[in-house]
């Protein structure tokens, strides 16, 4: 196997996020479901993102770009894959990755709707409440996959969120019968409970047969296995799966492989100030350790250290080196 011209490529939902800070009234009077992730049209985004009004925040997001963000904060070499218009937004989100040292070079569409956008509502106790316009972000199949790219990539890492098509699903499919294929691993995020909903029978298939890596929350795995106890929905995990990490907030998270759960306590922050990207920079830390052969204790504290980070500021980018964070923990 030739060695690896990028330690993690991540392929998911392009998206730039627009954070605002609001009160709980305003969830209710626009119809947000507190905590969760909604689907919304162009019209809606529209009229949310005039609500908003000034005070917000504009960054390149989605899911796995937020990872790929930390991979590259950890000093690892990063790439993406993700479909955008040929817009402002588009640029916004091109630039933001591109001036933090991580390649992207999927071509953007042209004839189709704009750049996708994640309006992120974050109230006082710093949750996130997600209302997201895909836009051009599902336009995405097998002909934006670079298989060049995927082949020289030690990690393919793909995002629950872009499950929405069946072009993209066979997307997925390909791009982890192209990582198998050149000795890589294949990382699934499921993303979000809702998503698991919606594909559940698609994602059981993928984690059984093309993933080496599994990475979701607690209600995201119970939600997999239809199970209403975590222990077991481990139990069902190490079955289908050689590695599982699974998050369970104050908790810490558990490490699952076909013979043992290794237990990670989380890192203390003194005040919770916007929980958006905890699970992705969690992921981002696990991955980065994985990457570099680390023992998975170490991985999961390397997760754990970032989604601290991140949690402890505005936005789901870090916004301090992790590989210096992490070498000052003394990892």
């Amino acid at each position: 196997m030739t060695k690896a011209a990028f330690d993690v490529l991540g392929v998911g939902n392009a998206i730039v996020d627009l954070l605002s800070p609001v009160m709980d009234d305003f969830l209710a009077t626009h119809g947000i479901n507190k905590g969760g992730m909604t689907l919304i049209d162009q019209d809606q985004a529209e009229r949310l993102t005039q609500a908003f009004g000034e005070d917000v925040a504009q960054v390149s997001g989605g899911s796995a770009a937020n990872t790929i963000a930390g991979v590259a904060s950890f000093g690892l070499r990063a790439a993406y894959i993700g479909k955008t218009a040929d817009d402002a937004l588009g640029a916004t989100f091109r630039e933001g990755l591109q001036a933090i040292g991580v390649q992207y070079d999927t071509p953007p569409l042209t004839n189709g709707p704009s750049t996708a956008r994640c309006l992120i509502a974050v109230t006082p106790d710093g949750e996130r409440s997600m209302s997201t316009f895909l836009g051009a972000s599902p336009f995405f199949s097998t002909a934006d996959l670079d298989a060049q790219l995927i082949e020289s990539s030690e990690i393919v890492f793909l995002e629950g969120y872009l499950f929405d098509r069946d072009e993209a699903k066979a997307a997925f499919v390909r791009a982890a019968e192209l990582a198998a294929a050149a000795g890589r691993k294949v990382a699934l995020t499921l993303s979000d409970g809702f998503c698991v909903d919606r594909h559940r029978a698609s994602f059981r298939h993928l984690v059984k047969n093309h993933v080496d890596v599994l990475f979701a929350n607690e209600a995201e795995i119970l939600s997999l296995y239809q199970v209403t106890d975590f222990h077991a929905a481990a139990a069902e995990v190490r079955k289908e799966c050689a590695l599982a990490a699974l998050t369970r907030s104050e908790k810490g998270s558990s490490i699952v492989t076909k013979d043992d759960i290794i237990h990670v306590g989380v890192d203390k922050v003194a005040r919770v100030a916007d929980a958006t990207g905890a699970g992705d920079l969690y992921a981002a830390g696990f991955l980065s350790g994985l990457a570099r052969g680390r023992p998975l204790a170490e991985c999961g504290r390397l997760g754990a250290i970032a989604a601290a980070e991140v949690i402890s500021h505005f936005g789901a980018r870090p916004e301090t080196s992790l590989q210096e964070l992490a070498a000052s923990k003394g990892l």
